[in-house]
């Protein structure tokens, strides 16, 4: 027993172990290994207990090939994908994590890799086998081996998604196995690291029952939408499975009518994740808010085209979904029974390890209805600490850009909270403290902090109205009343600081983008020209500098926000009737820049209006959509469109 000594790898001495030649139980739990040396030997190992470390492979295990009973609870790192791989690598396993494997591992050795096998052949002979000549060069070969093996990874799908990590490991090792056969090729047998998904990669859905709960309904959408009808283009499109590799070329849509009626986006998903209780019934949840993950050098998945993040976070009713939007594919889910989320944000911390290694890790925070914000480390899956923030529910979240660990947190009891919400040590202990507290003479709906001086000034969107603070730390007063409130003109050609204001964003440094209730009212206004920093004293009135008005919809209905995407220069938002207005505004932000800038007398309409396909569940067409949020991910490729009828809608541009 070597178990609560605080050993790292590093104190595994291969040396030493290789002398034991006969041991046959080994306890290594609750100590700070965060991988097996490849050389321990220890040839008649039967029993090993790996409990709370910080493993996060186990592929080395297969150097114990006569091991039986394997424990390696709460090593957070480690995923179902894991469990797997050691089933099929110890021949002899029957216990593992206290339960008996003895069924599943001969499956996964012998049908599994069966299943595989044929599917990996079949890739070789439709796709590779007439690429390579007759004589062919070890630079052919070589040339020839790389292109097989990313293609048979990304494209030889079996099982459920959540298993995708280990399929394309067994694909990666029956594919060199079988180039090894038919050309001679010599295997690679030195044990590597876990390749990362490779950037095009796609994973299926298509998933037995019991996998189910991992993905909601996504898996099954398809078979009670029966026909998606979309416009403006008038197509017809098979909406086949999420995820089961549907991708378009960007030649298909190249016919003269559509190249004629410009369209820029087209229907990719319609996901059903965020059931109650995953009912397929279930089209009231409403969907409230989404963010795309921050790229990472190994975390987010990069879109192959733009390099950019194409998974995102969305949360609704009781549940949090990440999503990767080119498959469809839900990767995770999150649920709590008891909350309502309505909001969602991104941080990225950089976390110690172990053997005093710092990684960055994305963190998610998510608060709703309960006023709690829940913290969650991603890629362990593991929601490791909440902060009872408010009484009330929270409204919207929001990270600093220039601070990782600094939350905003937007209260219906009236008030704006700062929290420092520290960064999680190797066992996840962290404190959280709250630096600030804006007081708002009504409920806050949306926040945003100032691009120029993000340490500096906040800006919120209230049910009264749109206010700004001061959020400079070097001050010592805690609690603040606002700084300034801005005036906007009304519907008799006054101007006003009443009204809700449930839209709020930057378009740029400088331009604000908000919405307020009065009918089909979009403003772009000035924060440099409206907003005089060095002007003295408290609770100013000021009158936003307007530069434009955007043409749209004319509903009263509150509550449908926007949200804007700077690289592109667009405004999106949707509207009552399900549809999505875009705004390319690169035609006019440089005049808006320029010091004697005028407004743009003209109202500006949308660059174009994606309507909402007919969609049918249950054979019955689903009305009164109303679009709740609007997002693109900083590069506008992908458009998540989140919806009151408990459908997340994926677009794409062409």
């Amino acid at each position: 027993s070597l178990s609560k000594l605080q050993l790292k790898t590093g104190d595994l001495d291969p040396r030493l172990f290789s002398r034991l030649r006969h041991l046959q139980k080994l306890d290594l739990s609750d100590n700070l290994l965060d991988k097996f040396p490849n050389s321990l030997t220890l040839p008649d190992l039967r029993v090993l207990n790996c409990n709370n470390n910080k493993l996060e492979d186990v592929t080395a295990l297969k150097q114990f090939p006569l091991l039986e009973e394997l424990t390696y609870e709460n090593n957070v790192y480690l995923t179902l994908n894991d469990d797997y791989k050691v089933m099929f690598l110890l021949q002899n396993l029957r216990l593992l994590n206290g339960k008996d494997i003895t069924k599943l591992a001969n499956h996964v050795r012998r049908v599994n890799s069966r299943k595989l096998t044929s599917k990996v052949t079949a890739h070789w002979e439709k796709f590779f086998r007439d690429q390579l000549p007759e004589k062919y060069t070890a630079e052919q070969v070589k040339s020839i081996k790389k292109k097989f093996l990313k293609s048979v990874q990304t494209n030889v799908v079996y099982g459920p998604s959540s298993l995708s990590e280990f399929t394309r490991w067994r694909v990666k090792m029956i594919a060199e196995e079988f180039l090894a056969y038919s050309l001679g090729l010599e295997l690679n047998t030195d044990p590597e690291p876990e390749e990362k998904m490779d950037e095009n990669e796609e994973e299926s859905t298509e998933s037995p029952r019991e996998a189910a709960e991992d993905v909601g309904q996504v898996g099954d959408f398809s078979s009670y939408i029966n026909n998606v009808t979309v416009t403006p283009s008038k197509r017809k499109r098979n909406h086949s499975k999420p995820g089961s590799g549907n991708k378009r070329s960007k030649s298909q849509a190249n016919t003269k009518e559509e190249a004629a009626e410009d369209v820029s986006a087209e229907p990719l998903h319609f996901l059903q994740c965020h059931s109650k209780g995953n009912s397929r019934e279930d089209f009231k949840t409403q969907l409230w808010s989404c963010v795309f993950e921050p790229l990472l050098d190994c975390g987010a998945r990069k879109d192959p085209v733009v390099s950019s993040s194409r998974t995102v976070a969305t949360c609704g009713g009781e549940s949090i979904c990440l999503i990767d939007c080119e498959t469809g594919t839900v990767l995770k889910k999150y649920k709590v029974a008891t909350e309502e989320f309505f909001s969602v944000a991104w941080t990225t911390l950089t976390m110690v390890i172990s053997n005093s290694r710092k990684k960055s890790h994305n963190i998610l925070a998510a608060a709703g209805r309960r006023g709690i914000v829940k913290l969650i480390h991603v890629a362990a899956d593991f929601c490791y600490g909440e902060i009872k923030a408010h009484k009330k529910p929270i409204a919207t979240v929001c990270f600093s850009p220039t601070r990782e660990t600094h939350l905003f947190t937007a209260s219906y009891d009236k008030r704006i909270a700062l929290w420092d919400i520290g960064i999680p040590d190797c066992d996840y202990n962290f404190k959280a403290s709250q630096l600030l507290v804006l007081e708002a003479l009504s409920i806050p709906l949306r926040i945003a902090l100032v691009p120029t001086c993000s340490d500096q000034y906040l800006l919120a969107g209230c049910e009264g109205g749109c206010f700004a603070w001061n959020i400079k730390l070097d001050k010592e007063q805690k609690s603040r009343p606002f700084e300034a409130i801005f005036q906007f003109p009304d519907e008799d050609g006054g101007m006003t600081t009443s009204h809700r204001v449930d839209g709020l964003a930057f378009l740029n440094d400088d331009v604000v983008v908000s919405k307020s209730s009065k009918p089909g009212c979009i403003y772009l206004w000035s924060w440099s020209r409206s907003f005089d920093t060095k002007g003295k004293g408290c609770q100013r009135t000021v009158s936003a500098v307007i530069l434009a008005e955007l043409e749209w919809s004319t509903t009263d209905l509150s509550y449908l926000t926007l949200s804007t995407c700077p690289a592109k220069d667009y405004v999106f938002c949707g509207d009552e009737q399900g549809s999505v207005w875009m705004y390319n505004l690169s035609n006019y932000t440089t005049a808006w820049s320029s010091a004697k800038g005028k407004r743009t007398d003209k109202r500006i309409p949308p660059t174009q209006i994606l309507n909402w396909p007919e969609l049918r569940a249950n054979g019955e067409q689903l009305t009164e959509v109303l679009i709740n949020n609007v997002v693109s991910d900083p590069t506008f490729t992908y458009l998540v469109v989140l919806t009151s009828v408990n459908i997340t809608a994926i677009w794409k541009k062409s």
